[in-house]
């Protein structure tokens, strides 16, 4: 009777809302714990095996961050050493933590982002491989950051990329690049005026000091306004400013993305991100309708990337076109990509040119000799700079703008013979392939754009692959012409007016801000012809 009473007693305890909640929370905290021991102890532990078993070797796995804290207490103790002048081997500064795995444990290794391993490969012809493939079985990888900068083409897979693509390749033909020219002309005779006038205003010392890491963005910025918006530069340039913001927030934020959701605190950093996200998304909305409404009235395309996309989207299949929110990530993709890349070719190209006088008056000459000191650079005379180009590649090579690139396997594969399981990311330091004596020969940290004399295939040891400013294979960059012919067109202006070397205050000092930028600026001692 005893048992019974008290066996009753604890059923009706059960039943009571108290110790139901109770349970929930029980199961509750015990999943949870369950869900964290899986994804941060048992499955790295599980894959971290399964890829040693083949003879990978890597960092160790540490609990919980993997190798987060070791990676950014390098960086930040390599931002305080700048480099010797005119050194080249900028990889242990940049990539301090890659560099040092690689070294000890070769071309193939592992390192941990948090609790999922990341497989480094810096072997040329496995980037080649993983590049070229047209499987659809080597994804971007996407985080949340994408919401609040931008996503596009770039960012996109399987058949959402190939439909962009499509409808986008049009509006980077060369011909189309044509019809921009004039824009382009117009921002680079801004910027050397500009700079006429900051002489001119010197007065009697003939010389003035310039950052040209703080020039250059005004000038990519005007040039993207303008190409992607033509008319609406009013309103390009308040998308263009607010990108700009953005991008510095980005960086803001990078260090806190180990926390899981970071992005959503109310710190005031997300808050204004997410302020300028949507800002940003109706300031372009509104020229994308009005461009619409134009075309819809009398037929109005316009010469700029937005025309030609608008053009070549109503061409397609009702069913294959891009939605109004597709083409407003693709203007934002124009800005975010098109200034970040081309920007840093103009500076880095300056910098090399200041540190290396004798290529800058063989890039004068040349320049002088197809366009003369007055003549306005035409379309044709540019693609005739043999020296402007070699120079173009080898700032390319040794300051690359995107020094590494991620990709996602979406089902077990085997790559250089190792089997990697579905889910696992593979890092392709193209900064590292770049450097790679292996490639390039020894003369690897020497700028020498000689080597590019008969093309960029026969620049490497044996013609291998291994030049990947602009990525590889069906996903290259498909603003590469773009981005060579504006730079081409703003050099060949600055070296018909002007005469520069470094200053005594630059630092060289190259770091990763989204892509590869002077730490401390990029000041030059400028002068007229």
């Amino acid at each position: 009777m005893v048992l019974q009473a008290a066996a009753t007693s604890l059923v009706a305890s059960l039943r009571s809302p108290w110790s139901v909640l109770c349970g929930a929370a029980a199961l509750l905290v015990v999943w949870a714990v369950a869900l964290a021991a899986e994804s941060y102890w048992l499955r790295p532990r599980r894959l971290g095996r399964a890829l040693r078993t083949q003879g990978l070797g890597g960092t160790a796995y540490r609990f919980p961050a993997g190798d987060s804290a070791e990676n950014a207490r390098q960086s930040q103790e390599a931002l305080f050493k700048p480099m010797p002048p005119s050194c080249h081997d900028v990889v242990p500064r940049v990539m301090p933590h890659l560099h040092k795995t690689v070294k000890e444990h070769g071309e193939v290794c592992i390192t941990w982002d948090a609790p999922e391993p990341r497989v480094v490969i810096a072997k040329p012809e496995l980037v080649t491989q993983i590049l070229s493939s047209n499987s659809g079985h080597f994804e971007k990888l996407r985080t949340n950051l994408g919401d609040l900068v931008c996503r596009g083409v770039g960012t996109y897979d399987g058949e959402k990329w190939a439909r962009h693509r499509r409808i986008l390749n049009p509006a980077f033909h060369l011909e189309k690049l044509k019809a921009m020219f004039p824009a382009f002309s117009t921002c680079c005779t801004e910027l050397v005026d500009r700079w006429e006038s900051k002489l001119l205003a010197a007065g009697c010392e003939g010389s003035v000091e310039l950052d040209v890491s703080q020039e250059f963005p005004v000038l990519t910025g005007d040039v993207i306004t303008r190409t992607s918006f033509g008319s609406s530069f009013t309103e390009g340039r308040r998308i263009f400013e607010l990108q700009v913001d953005q991008a510095k927030r980005l960086m803001k934020l990078l260090q806190y993305l180990y926390i899981p959701g970071f992005l959503s605190f109310p710190t005031e950093n997300n808050r204004r991100m997410w302020e300028n996200k949507r800002e940003i998304e109706g300031l372009v909305r509104g020229v994308v309708q009005k461009r619409e409404r134009a075309m819809d009235k009398d037929g109005d395309i316009g010469n700029d990337m937005l025309g030609l996309m608008l053009q070549s989207n109503r061409s397609s299949n009702s069913d294959l076109r891009m939605s109004t929110q597709d083409v407003i990530e693709e203007c934002k993709l124009f800005y975010f990509a098109g200034m970040e890349s081309t920007q840093q070719l103009l500076t880095w190209t300056v910098v090399m040119l200041g540190m290396h006088p004798e290529w800058q008056d063989r890039a004068r000459e040349e320049v002088l000799g197809v366009f003369g000191r007055d003549g306005k650079p035409g379309f044709d005379g540019l693609n005739r700079l043999k020296t402007m180009t070699m120079i173009m590649y080898e700032v390319l090579r040794l300051y690359t703008p995107v020094v590494t690139m991620n990709r996602k396997i979406n089902k077990e594969m085997r790559i250089g013979g190792v089997t990697y399981p579905a889910g696992t990311v593979l890092e392709l330091p193209f900064l590292m392939v770049h450097h790679n004596p292996n490639v390039w020969g020894e003369d690897v940290s020497e700028f020498k754009p000689q080597r590019f004399a008969e093309g960029i295939s026969k620049a490497t040891k044996n013609g291998q692959v291994g030049f990947f400013p602009f990525g590889w294979g069906p996903r290259i960059c498909i603003g590469n012409n773009f981005a060579m012919l504006e730079a081409k067109m703003a050099v060949s202006m600055i070296l018909q007016r002007f005469e520069f070397r470094l200053s005594p205050s630059y630092a060289h000092a190259p770091c990763t801000v989204i892509t590869l930028h002077p730490q401390h600026g990029a000041q030059i001692i400028l002068k007229s012809l």
